[in-house]
């Protein structure tokens, strides 16, 4: 089951799909295979494993391989710092996808509190009448009762 309860297809092909064996995934990450080893030990590419204990890489993997290759060697970050920002980068990632869901929530609040309030409104008697402001001014009424015909 996907994380949003509907079933998928488990022959449908995804980037978190694990296919490529360790040879294939050193090959598309231009890495050698020790390399790949060495980042799944030390935290930073974490990949499946088969029954056997063996590694099968996703497209994902891959990405993600190529970004600490990228980072490593072209920004000179060293390894930790590399797997802290990946840490981080999937923290964010977290908080974003919470965040979405607490919106959709407050939305759904929002149109709950919107549909009881008009059926509040269309329950309201038709013989009220809205107040309006009246001004004061300074006319004085004197009322006088009527005079029963008996006094």
């Amino acid at each position: 089951m996907e994380r949003d309860g509907r079933r998928r297809n488990p022959y449908q092909l995804t980037d978190e799909t694990p296919v490529y064996v360790i040879s294939v995934a050193a090959q598309l990450s231009g890495l050698h295979p020790q390399t790949l080893r060495q980042y799944d030990r030390l935290g930073l590419v974490s990949p499946d494993r088969t029954a056997g204990r063996g590694r099968r890489y996703s497209a994902r993997d891959i990405e993600l391989l190529r970004t600490v290759q990228q980072l490593s060697q072209e920004e000179g970050i060293n390894l930790a710092g590399i797997k802290r920002i990946i840490e981080l980068e999937n923290q964010v990632a977290a908080l974003q996808s919470r965040v979405a869901e607490l919106s959709a929530a407050v939305e759904g609040a929002a149109a709950a509190m919107q549909q009881r309030e008009a059926a509040v409104h269309a329950s309201y008697r038709r013989d009220l009448v809205p107040y309006q402001d009246v001004q004061q001014t300074s006319a004085l009424v004197v009322w006088r009762p009527k005079r029963s015909p008996e006094a």
